[in-house]
């Protein structure tokens, strides 16, 4: 016969509480392993590029290329974990990144100089986020469907827009921005706005009620609506947050290639789709991190960068972060399921 054993009381009778650390404290220790660890798998990368290019990937010129070239797809990783962690997807940030580039970059918006290609840009991005929010919040569409068409359509305007002609940028206060003399402590522009991004991004996510509404929704999108949410409204902002990173990562192109053109962003809805997992976002929703989304994003940009240093072929590329992403998912399900 099994014997009831009830659980310690303290002096007023009521139960004393079970000895174990605080759920917070577990979850930010989860989180700085997951941290750590890729930190490491990035002074990994960094070790092995010193080693087979000691000379190229060292210098300082490269490791200041490598940064701008991550903060363009790093700032649509941001409005991506946003979306990721509600439990949405957004397939279109990239054709929407062309769009907004190939938009701010025509004659006639270029006669309005610099404060006229960064407005286009971000209305452009804020637009494109707006339809999408729409169909999906209150067109009840499947958002791999909507950000599909938006997809479609965006590329589609873009290429009759350029009509598939590179547009070139005669601003000057914009090409400026991409010179070494526009660097702030050796620090170049774009790289301050992607950490601007990043630490504004952290912020609303974790320390703010629209980031825990965001999670919420993610989590359990009925428990959230029955908790007083309104979860349409919510969806919608969430794609307009995207929309909005899709603007400045398009001006941020623009800038650092001098140019519009309607191939740009080309697979950067998988790149920060993956930059957001291997950083330890959920696909199902309910959790994301900023950091790790970033630091997934500066793995994929120096494994793209070692790769090029050494003459090796692109497609030996895709598959070591094919096998990245397939790790990281393998990680994370085993996480889960220890839990």
């Amino acid at each position: 016969m099994t014997q009831h054993v009830s659980p310690p009381r303290d002096n007023t009778g009521k139960a004393a509480p079970v000895d174990g650390p605080p759920a917070w404290r577990v979850q930010l220790g989860r989180a700085d392993v997951r941290t750590l660890t890729l930190l490491g798998v990035l002074a990994a990368l960094v070790l092995i590029g010193g080693i087979t290019q000691p000379d190229s990937f060292l210098d300082t010129r490269n490791l200041q290329l490598v940064l701008t070239q991550a903060s363009v797809i790093g700032v649509v990783t941001v409005g991506m974990t946003f979306v990721i962690v509600s439990g949405g997807i957004d397939l279109s940030v990239g054709a929407i990144v062309a769009l907004a580039s190939v938009w701010a970059t025509t004659v006639a918006t270029q006669e309005y100089g610099f404060a006229g290609i960064l407005f286009t840009a971000v209305v452009v991005g804020v637009g494109c986020g707006l339809v999408n929010g729409v169909l999906i919040a209150f067109g009840q569409m499947v958002p791999f469907i909507a950000t599909l068409a938006m997809l479609a359509s965006a590329r589609g305007l873009a290429l009759q827009i350029t009509d598939g002609r590179t547009q070139v940028v005669t601003v000057p206060s914009v090409l400026d921005l991409g010179e070494r003399d526009a660097y702030v402590l050796g620090i170049p522009p774009l790289v301050l706005v992607f950490a601007a991004v990043t630490v504004v991004g952290w912020l609303v996510l974790n320390r703010t009620t629209f980031g825990r509404r965001t999670v919420a929704v993610g989590g359990n999108a009925e428990a959230a609506r029955l908790a007083g949410i309104d979860v349409r409204r919510q969806r919608l902002y969430l794609y307009l947050l995207s929309g909005l990173c899709c603007g400045i990562a398009a001006f941020l192109l623009i800038v650092l290639a001098g140019s519009g053109q309607n191939t740009n962003g080309n697979l950067y809805e998988l790149d920060a789709i993956a930059a957001a997992i291997i950083g330890g976002t959920l696909l199902t929703g309910g959790r994301g991190h900023i950091i790790g989304s970033v630091l997934g994003v500066l793995i994929f940009t120096t494994i793209t960068n070692i790769f090029a240093l050494n003459n090796l072929q692109s497609d030996v590329q895709q598959i070591a972060k094919g096998a990245i992403i397939v790790a990281a998912v393998l990680v994370q399900r085993r996480t889960a399921s220890t839990h």
